[in-house]
């Protein structure tokens, strides 16, 4: 386990960051900057009165905040972000500000402050359409067909380039969809929020064939530390994900049953392709034979990361 870092998480009051926060917290020295634009109090208000957390409210457009926010640190762990992949089709700028602008911000800020190691949480959508599936790390070219997708490739290159250039060190995370208690968004939140509305039917987009992978937070979160003490490359760059995949309606039928509902008629949009969205990748299974190599496995499949964020986000309700 890292210990006895002192350790800025960018979008540390997130999904995913507020879990890897309660994860460092017990042997680091940890500062959570988040602007709460998806993020939440709630789920970092237990560390509040731990003299090792801190947090602060500021934006990563705020070069200023960010170095300020560096001071004395160094690890950077950023995962701030903008998630919604649906949105690039209809607004091109947001995920070049929130996504590659502030994550230059922060390498910049980072040079300037001389913190010199940072870990990164991209995604298996860079990898686009792969030909090769499961996908591994070394796949290419890296083709993303969604703008989400592209900007995360464009933060994996901007880390890479800072790496080589100013002698910094880098962990790079490909997650595939990865799901739990405090989530906020996607195809499970969205699921769980259409059936209290219309317990009769479910719209589900595309043709519910679309195939991904899903992975369990607690695992994930295991995954990426457990790399960032076993890896030491200038760049690390590593897949985390399940061993299997499962397609939308399959997930549905976990929502209906976890949700004890009888009879829901499933409604399909079709869609282009029968994706569910432009941009939506219709397969997606990621090779993870470098993160066995180091000795790490995933605790669940597919189905029973979703069948336990499933109860874990009806529990919380």
């Amino acid at each position: 386990m890292t210990k006895d870092r002192s350790i800025l998480v960018t979008g540390g009051a997130g999904f995913i960051g507020s879990h890897l926060v309660d994860k460092l917290i017990e042997s680091n020295r940890v500062t959570v900057l988040d602007n709460f634009s998806s993020g939440k109090m709630e789920f970092v208000e237990n560390h509040i009165s731990n003299p090792n957390f801190s947090l602060i409210e500021a934006d990563l457009l705020d070069q200023e905040a960010i170095e300020a926010a560096l001071e004395g640190k160094d690890l950077v762990f950023h995962l701030a972000a903008n998630p919604d992949v649906k949105i690039g089709a209809e607004d091109t700028r947001t995920h070049l500000d929130q996504n590659v602008i502030a994550t230059y911000n922060v390498l910049e800020s980072m040079r300037k402050k001389g913190v010199l190691e940072i870990c990164f949480t991209s995604t298996s959508t860079v990898y686009g359409e792969a030909r090769i599936v499961p996908t591994p790390e070394d796949y290419g070219p890296l083709l993303p067909i969604s703008l989400y997708g592209a900007s995360k490739l464009a933060c994996e290159a901007l880390i890479s380039a800072y790496c080589h250039t100013f002698e910094m060190r880098s962990w790079i995370y490909r997650f595939a969809n990865i799901v739990g208690e405090r989530g906020t968004h996607g195809v499970l939140v969205d699921f769980i929020n259409k059936l209290e509305k219309n317990p009769n039917e479910l719209e589900i987009l595309g043709s519910g064939r679309q195939r991904k992978s899903y992975l369990e937070v607690h695992d994930c979160v295991d995954a990426m530390i457990l790399s960032l003490e076993r890896s030491r490359d200038l760049v690390n760059a590593f897949n985390i994900g399940s061993f299997d995949s499962v397609d939308v309606t399959e997930i549905a039928d976990v929502v209906v049953e976890k949700m004890n509902l009888d009879d829901v008629k499933y409604r399909y949009t079709g869609g282009i392709e029968g994706r569910g969205w432009k941009g939506d990748v219709k397969t997606m299974l990621l090779s993870i034979e470098a993160m066995e190599k180091l000795g790490w496995k995933p605790n669940h499949n597919s189905r029973q990361s979703i069948e336990a964020a499933v109860e874990a986000l009806l529990n919380s309700r």
